[in-house]
């Protein structure tokens, strides 16, 4: 059977302070939709899978602390397809946990792994590439096979993965080689070849597979697990769950798999995913999904903007206006207990302004 579970644990720290500690940003309705209103980007995503696998074959992996929040924005989610990791260890155990409990209630089940906090179009070209590399399983059953994002630009905050041997399935290649985050330079050499995509973090393998391959790369993540796993059901798997968890080693599902797997000739295939790609990790990310306003200016909430471009103004606090005169090119953030405001080019500053904000200030703004 094939299964999806969707990544949703991040804290979105960018996009502070709208997002916060307590509600982050896969949480928050910054998605217009057709009928003038907005829906999370945890329902994007459900939606989206939703147009390959079936409602119950649909898990969502998030923090132990976000569970009611989840279960409320997803009405539709089975109450046992809810994995909750009791603190963040990275993405390798968020993904070998959430593979290890589809395979206890499916051992022959495929796995799809995508992010919570993208925004992708249209849907239908997403959903053919997914099937796409459910596909390949068919020919290449121990493939890890992860989505590539034909690049629109030399853009320098995303990994990238070189495409090599063609494998006789439409848009599905062997991963030659991944790549960091380049320099300008670099993403410009990566453009002009064709050969590189995007690395969009979205993966599709069988559920034992990846499990394979974590017991060989990373071992100690792979006992733990199947520590938890052992445990029936219920109370006593959650709490050897949050005996485990903690102490599995912190790194993520590249490092610890994807890439030294790629040693191995055709082990792991990267399925091109030619779509309308937005990561919403930071404000100038989430800008996309806001109303122009005319002037080249982003805007949610009341606002009002007097001579004034290129600006990104949130207000989420129906009854507080925003007004700017002669601002451009600054992000203006409201919220009912902090307001941000910074240079457009400084947005990916941010994390680092809420460090400071937690330094001066503990978790009360957190």
């Amino acid at each position: 059977m094939r299964h999806a579970v969707i990544m949703a644990g991040g804290s979105g720290t960018r996009l502070w302070p709208l997002s916060r500690a307590g509600r982050p940003k896969q949480l928050l309705d910054v998605v217009a939709d057709a009928g003038g209103g907005a829906h999370s980007l945890l329902t994007e995503a459900f939606v989206r899978v939703r147009a390959v696998v079936p409602a119950d074959c649909v898990w969502v992996c998030t923090a132990a602390r976000y569970a009611d929040q989840v279960r409320a924005d997803l009405p539709e989610l089975s109450a046992d397809r809810l994995v909750l990791e009791p603190e963040p260890r990275d993405t390798a155990n968020a993904v070998g946990l959430a593979a290890a409990l589809v395979a206890d209630v499916d051992p022959d089940a495929e796995l799809a792994v995508v992010s919570a906090d993208h925004v992708i179009r249209p849907v239908e070209r997403f959903a053919h590439t997914l099937r796409t590399a459910f596909d390949a399983l068919a020919t290449r059953p121990r493939a890890l096979v992860t989505l590539g994002i034909t690049p629109t630009s030399p853009a320098t905050g995303f990994g990238y993965v070189r495409r090599g041997a063609a494998t006789g399935l439409a848009g599905v290649a062997e991963a030659a080689a991944f790549r960091e985050k380049p320099d300008r330079t670099t993403a410009e050499g990566y453009l002009a070849t064709g050969e590189y995509l995007w690395n969009s973090g979205m993966f599709v393998w069988r559920a034992s597979t990846v499990l394979e391959a974590l017991a060989e790369h990373l071992p100690a993540s792979a006992e733990g697990l199947a520590r938890i796993v052992a445990a029936p059901a219920g109370a006593a798997r959650a709490q050897v769950l949050a005996a485990v968890f903690p102490t599995l080693p912190k790194i993520s599902v590249d490092y610890a798999v994807l890439e030294p797997a790629a040693m191995e000739p055709g082990r792991v295939l990267v399925a091109e995913l030619d779509v309308d790609w937005l990561d919403v990790g930071s404000w100038p990310a989430l800008a996309s999904t806001l109303e122009g306003d005319g002037n080249g200016n982003a805007v949610r909430g009341p606002v009002v903007v007097l001579d004034g471009s290129g600006n990104i103004v949130f207000s989420d606090d129906p009854d507080h206006l925003v007004a700017l005169v002669g601002v451009r090119d600054s992000v203006v953030v409201h919220t009912a207990d902090v307001t941000m405001v910074c240079p457009v080019a400084d947005a990916e500053r941010v994390k680092q302004l809420l460090a400071e904000v937690q330094e001066r200030h503990g978790a009360r703004f957190a």
